[in-house]
């Protein structure tokens, strides 16, 4: 019973990151038909700022509270609301911080990516750092006691307030793009603040309150300290993307500018338009890899290694059935998919939006699998490894931007070539110290091999319908796909059923080699060492 509400609670926060990564990504959809390059290139430009504040003031927190909690409620000391006061005192002081910090760099940011009308929306965004802080704290705190609900509801509740306010600020105030852009920020924020209201009444609602102890517990004593250690090396490996997304908004448009009049229309075509677009396929993969991650922290805990990898092997090959297909018709249908969702980005910018799409195709495929990969390892306790793998991607990616973007040929082309070789160089890493077995390794490239050769003839057979825009031949594609992947065999059923039927047999192993209170021992020994 317990490894079944472990499996279900893995499903719920999967599904409900899919549905609010996938609301997110659509909602770029609409709001770049609005708002055009211009003002998607100013509301890109924004984000990175923000998303390094949130890594050092939030990231991490939810991964250190759920297992502080969860060890202490293992080792019967209920003082898990006493964890969740402390860190929600820390945090929120640091998420101010942030707060503040964001709202003075408003200036500075905007005269460094040389875009004037961008302080008025770095401000409108600043107060979502403070309330993200607060979110994650109750986040952490329900899955430290195996409830995952609230951390799903509370994502689509943010994207569902986030988009409703977002597009109608944007159609409200589109005859100024600067201050559309900016009151679409205010949406941001206002989502997240009725996430942490949502998650406040939560708790307010399911926690029966708890008297004080009369004396102090250890494990109280030494929250605060156990917060630091596990939140700041997650915050830092975490901070490595932002940063670049960062020099990313200040290289492309500095190096474009210098003979091009439109920079920031084509940054925001390549971050707005062509990132969005790969990113859809990424978010499906996040929800079906988080699904397996559990089960292989699991395997390695009890020393099964060699199983441990076998569902790493089978956690990628998701990945690649997904990712495959999407990324071949990505490339085949490039300007079928741009007429389809981005109808006002034409001209210029409209040709470039075409190419960068076919380019970056191939990094649906490259970014799905390490972010996969990425999981596993920081499930094998590892990672550090991930974030060293992604460190060094990110130094060849920013080197190829300085390359390539000073040529007027390869424009902002050379922006999507180093995001592909960034992502190459990650999987590299990644599947170097996640898949060491020869075998496995095999068995992966024959997957690759079977499920790109499945998926581009699908989308070779839908190719000739390409004058009938982007739906049809994508029916046409899948209803190729698909049964030629169950004819084919792709995945057999010991594949497909062995993800539950493991955990429950790991979970009787472990139980049945540590039993009763000498297991609860271990348990509240290894928190206190912690």
């Amino acid at each position: 019973m317990k490894a079944q509400s472990f499996i279900k609670g893995a499903l719920i926060i999967s599904v409900g990151g899919i549905v609010a990564k996938i609301l997110g990504a659509l909602y770029r959809i609409p709001l770049t038909n609005i708002l055009g390059g211009e003002g998607m290139g100013i509301y890109q430009m924004v984000y990175p700022l923000y998303c390094l504040l949130l890594t050092l003031s939030a990231t991490g927190i939810p991964s250190a509270l759920c297992r502080i909690v969860s060890h202490a409620e293992a080792a019967g000391a209920r003082s898990g609301g006493a964890v969740l006061r402390k860190a929600l005192l820390l945090f929120s002081l640091i998420g101010a911080a942030g707060t503040a910090l964001m709202f003075a760099l408003a200036p500075v940011m905007s005269a460094v990516q040389r875009e004037a009308d961008a302080v008025f929306a770095y401000r409108m965004l600043a107060p979502s750092v403070l309330a993200v802080s607060v979110i994650s704290c109750f986040r952490g705190y329900f899955q430290g006691k195996n409830n995952f609900l609230p951390t799903a509801l509370s994502e689509i509740l943010e994207q569902i307030v986030k988009i409703s306010l977002g597009l109608f600020f944007a159609y409200t105030y589109r005859q100024n793009i600067a201050q559309a852009v900016a009151y679409c920020l205010l949406a941001v924020t206002v989502s997240e603040a009725a996430a942490a209201l949502f998650m406040i009444v939560w708790y307010r609602i399911s926690e029966p309150p708890y008297a004080r102890p009369l004396y102090r517990v250890r494990e109280e004593q030494i929250a605060s300290r156990t917060l630091f250690r596990f939140v700041l090396p997650v915050a830092v490996a975490a901070g490595v993307l932002p940063l670049s997304n960062i020099l990313d908004s200040i290289i492309i448009v500095n190096l474009i500018g210098r003979y091009a009049g439109n920079s920031t229309a084509l940054y925001g075509v390549f971050s707005g338009g062509a990132n969005t677009l790969v990113n859809l396929p990424v978010s499906v993969c996040y929800g079906l890899a988080a699904a397996v991650i559990p089960l292989v922290s699991s395997l390695y805990a009890q020393g099964m290694e060699a199983e441990a990898e076998k569902k790493i092997v089978f956690a990628l090959k998701c990945t690649l059935f997904i990712s495959l297909p999407a990324a071949a018709f990505l490339f085949a249908f490039p300007a079928q998919i741009s007429a389809l969702l981005f109808r006002s980005v034409v001209g210029e910018e409209g040709a470039w939006l075409v190419r960068l799409i076919r380019i970056m195709s191939f990094g649906a495929v490259l970014l799905s699998a390490v972010q996969t990969l990425s999981a596993c390892l920081t499930g094998r306790g590892k990672p550090k490894i991930a974030a060293f793998s992604m460190t060094a991607a990110v130094v060849v990616k920013l080197a190829l931007e300085f390359f390539l973007i000073r040529s007027p040929k390869i424009s902002v082309s050379g922006a999507a070539f180093a995001s592909i070789g960034c992502y190459f160089v990650a999987l590299l890493v990644n599947l170097l110290y996640s898949i060491r077995d020869k075998k496995n390794l095999a068995r992966t490239a024959f997957d690759f091999v079977r499920l790109g050769a499945i998926a581009a003839l699908a989308v070779a057979v839908a190719y000739p319908l390409r004058s009938m825009g982007a739906l049809v031949p994508l029916a046409v594609a899948a209803a190729v796909y698909l049964p030629l992947c169950v004819l084919l065999r792709c995945f057999s059923r010991e594949e497909i059923g062995s993800i539950g039927r493991r955990k429950n047999y790991a979970d009787h192993r472990r139980a049945g080699m540590r039993p009763g209170r000498s297991y609860d021992r271990r348990k509240r020994g290894d928190f206190i060492r912690r």
